[in-house]
């Protein structure tokens, strides 16, 4: 009794801990992606906007949809669904996106704790182990202060795995085909969150192994119980998804809808780049933790070298599986930006603190190998713990605002000038339009070309980081005049540190010049009905 009391103590310790770094994530929510930190990605720069813009538009235009421009939400609805229900009792403003994605990371730890739980036990610390690394983690805070796609991603996911986990086992199966009680709702749940996770980023294909592992596991690993279950999940998850294709999709937003995989090119890998790829996608996974990383391929190394009994543990399986699918994805699209591993920051920190967890189960009142691998690996995982925390802290006592006061200052401007449209042209302009209200169109995207776009909206302002590039300008100067405005030093990458505010002025109409009068010779001077003498005009 006296060590189930420590134990639980101790789990609310951990868990509380957790809690205050959860609440950390929410002050300064309008300052900028920490400044100077290891993660240089672009998304700060326009995602936020880019994948909420529906939800955006519609409140601040009156309509999502703007034709010729980039309108991901037609492939991606899930997440400016749900920013438009935060957006219509709050109004359109970046606190509340941000607040929201904070929230989304509350809920991702909550089902971390209970999927760790239903398969490490009640005793186990290992649920509020895995629930205080990530709430501690830098890189999580970094990133789930961001209104992007990703925490949503791996929030459904997650579900999904609950959901795969809730099935009745193999004997159900067997014996209980009808027991809908026990079999609907998970079989429910999970038809409907695997068409969520596609229509919140396409990118979840690469994440369906590891729930069909779940699957299969409950199945009792036999094929023809797993069909019997799977079939009509399945079965579910293509009707929802193609009833939006086919409803939505294809009648109205077709062209939009293949915008956004031919704009993303979804390869970048090839038979000569391939190795070089596959060496930077694994190297990259250090975005993660400087640490954890390294402990979670150790960890991974000693499960299947030494102790490969605990692969009978779904949950561990159905990890490796996520984690080697979404690098397959990552090393495909072969754009490694920092926001992809955010989707691998959760399996790579359960997986050491479960196979840690089982090693250090094994100490039976005398140290053997496994013990005292396990109790290393508690030791590392507490100094991941401090450090990420004290990094984490660093973050939340020294925010910056260089991002948010350049918007505040190109709001200012553009207000106060009744002579040209307020409407913004920019890559980051759907960032701006979260931030300050102000309309916007891409400068990049978008399903019309650049020229012609600009032509039909008129806009009455540029906005660009450190230069007009050459396209730019081709597409601008035929019918503006780019007239420099403002600069606003913003940010830490030095490709884009600098905003800079163009105001598009109307190229001013050139009067012919005319030419002054040239003066009459004297001898052509005559009088009305004279003639000059010929002689003289051939002198």
């Amino acid at each position: 009794m006296k060590r189930i009391t420590l134990r639980r103590s101790a789990e609310l310790f951990l868990l509380a801990i957790a809690a205050a770094f959860l609440l950390l994530h929410l002050v300064h929510l309008r300052a900028d992606f920490p400044n100077h930190s290891p993660w240089m990605d672009w998304a700060k720069y326009t995602d936020e906007g880019w994948y909420g813009d529906a939800a955006i538009r519609h409140f601040q235009r009156g309509g999502w949809y703007v034709p010729g421009d980039f309108n991901p939400a037609a492939a991606l609805p899930v997440w400016p669904l749900i920013e438009g229900a935060v957006f219509r009792v709050t109004g359109v403003n970046v606190v509340a996106a941000r607040a929201l994605t904070v929230a989304i990371f509350g809920l991702i730890l909550a089902s971390v704790y209970l999927l760790v739980r239903r398969w490490q036990g009640r005793s186990s610390l290992a649920p509020a182990v895995a629930v205080l690394l990530l709430a501690v983690s830098p890189y999580c805070y970094a990133f789930s202060r961001m209104a992007i796609l990703e925490p949503m991603l791996i929030l459904l996911t997650l579900l999904a795995l609950l959901a795969a986990s809730s099935l009745p086992d193999a004997d159900a199966v067997r014996t209980s085909w009808f027991d809908w009680r026990r079999r609907a709702l998970p079989s429910l749940a999970l038809g409907l969150l695997l068409p969520l996770m596609i229509l919140t980023k396409t990118t979840a294909i690469f994440l369906f192994p590891a729930i069909g592992w779940m699957v299969f596991a409950r199945s009792g690993h036999k094929a023809k119980n797993a069909l019997k279950v799977g079939a009509p999940i399945v079965a579910l998850g293509i009707l929802v998804w193609t009833a939006y294709y086919g409803l939505v999709v294809r009648p109205h937003f077709l062209s939009d809808y293949r915008y956004l995989f031919s704009a993303n090119a979804y390869t970048g890998i090839t038979a000569q780049n391939a190795l070089e790829v596959l060496r930077d996608t694994f190297q990259d996974g250090m975005w993660v933790g400087d640490l954890l990383y390294p402990l979670g391929l150790l960890a991974m190394t000693a499960t299947f070298f030494f102790r490969p009994q605990l692969l009978k543990n779904p949950l561990l399986t159905a990890l490796l599986l996520w984690i080697l699918g979404y690098l397959t994805f990552i090393a495909y699209h072969n754009n490694l930006q920092p926001r992809y591993y955010l989707v691998l920051a959760v399996p790579f920190t359960v997986v050491p603190v479960i196979v840690f967890a089982s090693f250090w189960s094994q100490w039976q009142g005398r140290p053997t190998v496994s013990s005292v691998a396990g109790a290393i690996g508690a030791v590392a995982l507490l100094i991941v713990a401090v450090t990420d925390a004290g990094q984490t802290i660093s973050y939340v006592t020294h925010p910056e605002y260089t991002f948010a006061s350049a918007a505040d200052r190109i709001r200012q401007i553009v207000e106060s000038d009744r002579t040209h449209n307020p409407l913004v042209l920019s890559i980051s302009g759907s960032d701006l339009s979260l931030m300050t209200g102000l309309p916007s169109i891409c400068d990049d995207f978008g399903t019309m070309e650049l020229e012609d776009r600009v032509k039909v909206y008129r806009p009455g302002w540029y906005v660009t980081w450190n230069q007009v590039d050459d396209d730019k300008m081709d597409a601008l100067t035929p019918i503006y005049h780019l007239k420099r405005v403002a600069s606003f030093p913003a940010m830490d990458d030095p490709e884009r540190n600098l905003m800079i505010l163009y105001r598009l002025d109307p190229p001013e109409a050139t009067p012919r010049r005319r030419s002054r009068p040239r003066p009459i010779p004297q001898f052509l001077r005559t009088g009305f009905g004279q003639q000059a003498d010929p002689l003289q005009l051939q002198h």
